[in-house]
């Protein structure tokens, strides 16, 4: 049993977490308004620049379809391009992304695959690594950044595109978060190289003459397109991050004052228990003088 001490040391040391917890959530709480409202924004023009696509690459078939596009005509290596938070206690958002890029690089090695990994965050770089350590080819570090943005996406598709052009990889995948809300965060695999070009969203009320040819403005909006899709992981990560951070720390806040309530209880008992020890020991040598 532990001593009165040793239980007014724990109960203001859960009380202490307890503040830092919930000053945590404050936090975040502030920082995702502003994150979802960023992701919010950046949806819109990330699904017409696909609408956009898919109305050019219609019209581009065989030979003259950018590599982007067509691919490199084979699949042997893959690419998975992670994108995790640079910082913990976000519950299991950095894990639950983590999960499915292992998933998937476990699949592809069954096949007999070869996977390279570029990590964008530290917390999924520590996770990978145990695992695939000589996969990993890049590490990606933001924490510099108080706020991503779009020359951080520029920087990490120049770097895909460029070894895309060397050859290093013939199929490339972005793991990241879609923020759904701040108790829903939805891990998502999406392929970006060959791009993947939605069907359903040609539109058939117009006719549209390009100029130059459907394959020469292809050519300067694919990359484009290619960062354009990374910034939209990384400010979908950024709210989910703090979506779930803010969740993780409201449920931590409330399990510290349920352990503060649970031990102050026996504290209380236990000092109720010490004082009518010492009564019946008073009463005890009253009685025998």
């Amino acid at each position: 049993m532990p001593s009165l001490k040793d239980l007014r040391n724990r109960i203001a040391s859960v009380k202490s977490t307890q503040k830092i917890t919930k000053a945590m959530q404050m936090v975040a709480a502030a920082k995702l308004r502003r994150a979802q409202m960023a992701a919010e924004a950046a949806r819109p023009y990330a699904e017409r620049m696909e609408t956009v696509l898919s109305n050019l690459a219609s019209g581009v078939t065989g030979s003259s379809a950018p590599r982007l596009i067509a691919g490199t005509g084979s699949d042997k290596v893959h690419l998975l391009l992670v994108l995790t938070a640079e910082r913990g206690l976000c519950g299991a958002f950095n894990s639950s992304i983590a999960r499915l890029a292992r998933d998937k690089a476990n699949a592809l090695k069954a096949e007999g695959k070869t996977v390279k990994i570029i990590c964008v965050g530290k917390k999924g770089y520590d996770i990978l690594r145990r695992q695939f350590a000589a996969e990993i080819i890049e590490f990606i570090d933001l924490r510099e950044f108080k706020q991503v943005g779009f020359a951080n996406a520029e920087a990490i598709a120049q770097n895909v595109l460029a070894r895309f052009a060397n050859g290093e990889f013939d199929v490339a995948t972005l793991f990241f978060s879609r923020f759904r809300s701040v108790i829903a965060q939805i891990p998502t695999a999406q392929r970006i190289i060959p791009a993947e070009i939605p069907e359903g969203t040609k539109q058939t009320d117009a006719v549209y003459d390009y100029e130059p040819e459907e394959g020469e403005i292809l050519e300067a909006l694919l990359p484009r397109n290619l960062t354009v899709q990374v910034l939209r992981g990384l400010l979908e990560n950024a709210a989910s991050e703090q979506g779930a951070r803010m969740s993780a720390m409201d449920s931590a806040t409330r399990n510290a004052g349920e352990m503060i309530k649970k031990q102050t209880q026996i504290y209380n008992r236990s000092r109720q228990a010490m004082i009518t020890k010492e009564l019946i020991e008073i009463i005890s040598g009253a009685e025998a003088l």
